[in-house]
């Protein structure tokens, strides 16, 4: 059953079903794609709403709908067919937001960039010079603390203090909106780059599912695709350059905490990356959440609380120390995606998240928001 792609589990997702514009509420049972959409529960926000969301979708009555193997196959962007089932984000209502600079390698990256001015050319030295400068592991402050504050006033000493450092290692911790409800996109589907970039790279991250009262409730893999000349240009650029068409990409399914899999089991997650291009390039890395600079709860409750509510809850990307520099078109030159790299995300826990690289402009746009949701759930009667 989908060998290394569907974890063991509670599994909760969305799938598109032939012959209906309704997005179908799914689970995995012995092998098969099952829907469980049902009135109350109608959708991921309804069941994570709940309080009971694993327990529901256990003992959720459904219908069996396909094999999920020939829904993985099916879910690859240009090899679906009309017969089967295609898996979607498995979101829907949540607001879509990201933490970054949750990592040390991550950290430094952000300042090369921003430091190079979008130009990767520059981006060798300036890792060599930046490293001699700082002289110190940061990966062992803890964000806010005195020694980190000790280690912000050395670095503006040395006139190397960036924006990116101090959502680093400061006491606030970055948040942003990674891009809007309903527009993620899942399993097999393409995603987008802005055609404006030339310096990119995928960020394989784990994200949590958040409910409205800040509660975590499960867990889930995905892209943050990343472009990196244009937030280098300006921290202001952020929103052009991580809000685009299909530049959000989750799945493949929730896997919801059930006391066997827990937030623990994600806390020591290893992240693998796999990306493999056309041109014969393979990049692997990996990222360890064991290294994470700021826990899980504390990003979550920089972001939901009494400053800030989400009455649909949320998913959060927890960031990620994977920062490529694999040379790709010549010695100094880094690494940066082509049009057609696939690129898989994989941990024993959460699966594999696996999409294929192309530009914003050219995946097929997003249509189907939550008006066309509502006005759906509403013929359906299944508000």
């Amino acid at each position: 059953m989908g060998t290394n792609i569907i974890p063991n589990g509670i599994l909760l997702g969305r799938a598109r079903v032939p012959g209906q514009t309704l997005p179908r509420v799914v689970t995995v049972r012995d092998g098969k794609l099952v829907d469980i959409t049902a009135k109350g529960f109608a959708t991921v926000r309804d069941i994570a709403e709940s309080g009971k969301a694993a327990e529901h979708v256990r003992t959720a009555p459904g219908t069996e709908l396909a094999d999920i193997d020939a829904v993985l196959a099916n879910s690859v962007a240009g090899k679906g067919g009309d017969d089967v089932p295609v898996l979607l984000s498995p979101i829907d209502l949540q607001a879509i937001k990201a933490s970054g600079v949750t990592f040390v390698v991550s950290l430094l990256e952000r300042v090369i960039e921003e430091q190079a001015r979008g130009d990767k050319s520059r981006a060798d030295a300036l890792r060599s010079e930046i490293l001699e400068l700082i002289g110190t592991d940061l990966s062992q402050l803890v964000p806010g603390s005195e020694p980190a504050m000790k280690v912000k006033a050395a670095l503006i000493g040395k006139g190397v203090w960036s924006q990116y450092l101090e959502v680093g290692i400061g006491p606030d911790a970055e948040i942003f909106t990674k891009s809007q409800p309903m527009s993620s996109v899942g399993y097999g589907a393409e995603v987008g780059l802005h055609p404006i970039s030339s310096w990119n790279n995928p960020e394989p991250e784990v994200a949590v599912l958040v409910t409205s009262k800040g509660e975590i409730v499960g867990a889930t893999l995905g892209n943050d695709v990343n472009l990196r000349d244009v937030e280098g240009r300006s921290a202001l650029l952020l929103g052009k350059a991580k809000d685009n068409n299909a530049s959000a990409s989750l799945g493949p399914f929730i896997r919801l905490f059930d006391g066997e899999f827990t937030l623990e089991t994600v806390k020591q997650a290893e992240i693998a990356l796999h990306v493999e291009g056309t041109d014969g390039f393979v990049l692997e890395g990996a990222s360890n959440m064991c290294q994470i600079s700021r826990t899980p709860e504390s990003l979550v409750a920089a972001t939901i609380g009494e400053h800030h509510q989400y009455p649909d809850g949320l998913v959060l990307y927890l960031g990620t120390m994977f920062a490529p520099v694999k040379d790709r078109d010549g010695a100094g030159k880094g690494f940066t995606h082509k049009i057609g790299d696939t690129v898989s995300i994989s941990t024993p826990s959460l699966g594999t998240l696996t999409n294929t690289v192309n530009l914003s402009t050219q995946c097929p746009p997003w249509t189907y928001g939550t008006s066309h949701l509502l006005r759906d759930l509403a013929r359906a009667d299944l508000l």
